[in-house]
């Protein structure tokens, strides 16, 4: 027997989290479920800021570098994030994109794999990556492929076919941990062991894990890893992203000078030298770039501080029971009505979203969110639903998933006004 609308509202009482939900300034009338995307605003976050532009910037001025720690920002909440992706304060420094951070770690990746006596680096040619990855770390792995003369090839493989393509041809395994339009979640630990036993790197990138399901890059013997900040940790829209890099790849990168290839000023080893010739920062700090953006970091700051308080083990039985949830009441009450479940049953698979494929995704998603239930659509049929457990009640489910029945039963979604395809999907 399937669970009543009363029976979510009790869960809801009963929810240890609940509480979390009133950190955030969500709108009313609102189902939002698409925190994999976007985070909504914490609501320390407003005030933090206001902190920041009248009286750190507008009396401190230009002194706040030194007396408000603007400078050692990136690794403060560098230092936050790794408590929850399982690694050190020292081996994680918050700045720049996801895709620049990515950037930097496969040519540190390269580079690692270009000095050790060991290989034979012209036949470890291959980067290995997965033909559903987030198009960016593709795209950043085809420029960097490029500059370096064409000399790598971006190997694509399906999603289960990834640990039978690790051979000794492989010099980096790069992969998202939870993959973006599926939700489907892959094995780090075994597939960065796969690797290794194969004589390659691992790289992994944490867009849609941090925050969301548990992860331990240093159980799982992860060389690097990347994520950003305004999915899950709710950092706000375009906040920095983060960069991984495991402890002992330190040291042997520090005999590279230019392992990491940004070389910019903050990430020299005394940059207010202003010395003309590069000497990379020891440790994590040569992966910085230029100048932190302050006001992003602060509001990231809030956003990261949001899960931290709930713990990332009790998100993660929440995530399982939301998206348990949501599958089952959605293809009991929207059956025979399109619907065809893409991510994985296995919770152990499943990160924390559920996504559909419907042959109407894209008009069906804007009509749901005409009726306050926000997902997303990704091309060029899957309709995606995010479930951060810090502000997502059961209630919220079977609201949603009553409002997506609705939807797909009369047809709602087939008007022209749902079917204009915008700049943002």
């Amino acid at each position: 027997m399937s669970p009543t609308r009363q029976d979510c509202i009790a869960r809801d009482v009963a929810d240890p989290l609940a509480p979390h939900r009133n950190a955030f300034a969500l709108p009313d009338g609102v189902i939002y479920l698409d925190g994999n995307s976007l985070g909504p605003l914490p609501r320390a976050t407003p005030a933090r800021l206001r902190e920041v532009v009248e009286r750190e910037w507008g009396d401190g001025l230009i002194r706040s570098w030194n007396t408000a720690g603007w400078i050692d920002a990136p690794r403060r909440v560098g230092a936050k994030i790794a408590r929850l992706i399982g690694a050190r304060p020292n081996e994680v420094i918050c700045a720049d994109s996801t895709s620049i951070n990515l950037f930097k770690a496969l040519a540190a990746a390269l580079t690692l794999q270009a000095v050790r006596p060991q290989v034979s680096t012209n036949e470890r040619r291959v980067i290995l990556s997965e033909r559903g990855n987030f198009p960016t770390d593709l795209y950043v792995a085809q420029g960097l492929a490029d500059l370096l003369g064409r000399r790598h090839e971006l190997k694509l493989v399906e999603f289960d076919d990834v640990a039978e393509a690790i051979d000794e041809r492989v010099a980096v395994l790069l992969l998202t941990h939870v993959n973006y339009r599926t939700g489907a979640m892959h094995d780090m630990a075994a597939l960065t062991q796969r690797a290794h036993g194969a004589g390659a790197f691992a790289i992994w990138d944490l867009a849609h894990s941090a925050g969301a399901v548990p992860v331990d890059l240093n159980a799982a013997g992860a060389d690097f890893a990347v994520g950003c900040g305004y999915k899950y940790l709710n950092g706000g829209p375009g906040a920095p992203a983060f960069a991984f890099v495991a402890e002992r790849h330190l040291a042997a990168l520090a005999k590279a000078r230019f392992a990491q290839p940004l070389a910019g000023w903050i990430g020299h080893r005394a940059p207010f030298d202003f010395d003309a010739d590069y000497a990379p920062a020891r440790g994590i700090d040569r992966f910085a770039v230029g100048t932190p953006s302050i006001l992003a970091l602060a509001a990231l700051d809030c956003g990261v501080d949001t899960v931290l308080a709930a713990g990332t083990d009790a998100l993660r039985a929440k995530s399982v029971a939301l998206t348990e949830l949501f599958i089952a009441l959605a293809e009991e009450r929207c059956a025979e009505l399109g619907l065809a479940l893409v991510t994985p049953r296995d919770a152990q698979r499943r990160g924390s979203q559920v996504s559909f494929a419907h042959e109407n995704a894209w008009p069906v998603m804007q009509a749901s969110i005409a009726r306050g239930v926000i997902g997303d659509f990704r091309a060029p049929d899957i309709l995606r639903f995010g479930f951060a457990p810090l502000y997502v009640r059961f209630v919220d489910v079977w609201d949603a998933v009553e409002a997506l029945r609705d939807v797909l039963a009369t047809r709602a979604w087939d008007r022209p006004e749902f079917k204009q395809r915008r700049a943002v999907t």
